[in-house]
C-alpha cells in the first residue's frame, strides 16, 4: 500500500509540476521551493535545488515581475508569447526531476510527458489571454490572472496533499481541454483575419455567390448550397449568428 501510496504520490507531484508550470512557472519554483526549503515538502533529489534561498529569491522576484505584467492587457500576451521558449522546456525539467531516480529511458519519457503537459497548460492560457483581451476593459484579465496564480498554488497543494484528487481534477482538465482549443483556435483566426482586412493585409472575402438568392442566384447553385457556403462562412467567423440567420432567412424567403 505505502508504494501504491508513493506511487500516486510521484506521479501527481509529475503532471502537478508541469502542469503549473505552463501557467505560471515562477509560482510553481516557489511553491516547490518554499516549500522544499521549509521542509513542508519532500522533493525528489533532483528537484532539491529548488530549496536554495537563492533560487527561491530568484523566483520570488520573478514572480513578482510576472505578477505585474500578466494584468497589463496586450503585454501579458506578449509576455505569454516569449514565455513559450521557457514554461514548456522547464515544464520537462521539472516533470522528468520529479519523477525521481529511474532510467534515463523512463526520465526521457516523463519529460516527454511534462513538456506535452505543460505545453497545454499554456496554449490553453495563452489563447484565452488572447480573447479576453479583445475586451478593452481591464476587469476580465485581472480577474483572469488572479484565477490563474490561484489555480496554481491551489493545484499544486491538492497534488501534495491528495494526489487522487488532483489526478481526476487533472483527467477533468485534459476534458476541458480537447473541448475547448478547436473553440479557441477557430476564434482567434476569426479575430486575426478580421484584423487583417481591417490593415489590408488580407482580402475582405465576399459572401457571393453564398449570399445570392432569387435571380441573383447561378442557375446551378440550389437553396441547400448557398446555405451550405453560407454556414462555411459563419463556421470560421466570417459571418457573425446575426448575419448568418439574416443571409438564411432571406434565401428561405425568396
Amino acid at each position: 500500500m505505502e508504494g501504491y501510496d508513493a506511487l500516486l504520490g510521484t506521479i501527481a507531484l509529475t503532471m502537478g509540476a508541469s502542469w503549473a508550470s505552463g501557467i505560471n512557472l515562477y509560482a510553481a519554483l516557489l511553491v516547490l521551493g518554499m516549500g522544499g526549503m521549509t521542509g513542508g515538502i519532500d522533493l525528489p533529489p533532483d528537484l532539491a535545488l529548488l530549496a536554495n534561498p537563492l533560487v527561491v529569491g530568484a523566483a520570488g522576484v520573478m514572480y513578482l515581475v510576472e505578477f505585474v505584467v500578466d494584468k497589463v492587457p496586450g503585454i501579458d500576451s506578449a509576455w505569454d508569447g516569449l514565455s513559450t521558449f521557457i514554461r514548456i522546456p522547464a515544464g520537462a525539467l521539472l516533470a522528468a526531476g520529479a519523477v525521481g531516480d529511474v532510467s534515463p529511458v523512463m526520465e526521457v519519457a516523463t519529460g516527454i510527458m511534462g513538456g506535452g503537459m505543460a505545453a497545454t497548460s499554456h496554449f490553453t492560457k495563452a489563447g484565452t489571454r488572447a480573447l479576453i483581451n479583445t475586451s478593452p476593459e481591464p476587469v476580465t484579465n485581472w480577474g483572469a490572472s488572479i484565477t490563474e496564480d490561484l489555480a496554481v498554488f491551489g493545484g499544486l497543494w491538492v497534488a501534495l496533499n491528495n494526489p487522487a484528487l488532483f489526478l481526476v481534477l487533472l483527467v477533468v482538465f485534459i476534458g476541458l481541454v480537447i473541448w475547448l482549443l478547436p473553440k479557441i483556435w477557430r476564434l482567434l483566426m476569426a479575430i486575426f483575419r478580421k484584423i487583417g482586412s481591417w490593415l489590408g493585409l488580407v482580402d475582405k472575402p465576399t459572401l457571393e455567390p453564398a449570399l445570392a438568392s432569387g435571380p441573383t442566384a447561378t442557375a446551378n447553385s440550389t437553396i441547400a448550397d448557398q446555405i451550405s457556403s453560407l454556414q462555411q462562412l459563419h463556421d470560421a467567423g466570417t459571418l457573425s449568428d446575426a448575419e448568418f440567420e439574416q443571409a438564411k432567412k432571406r434565401l428561405l424567403n425568396d
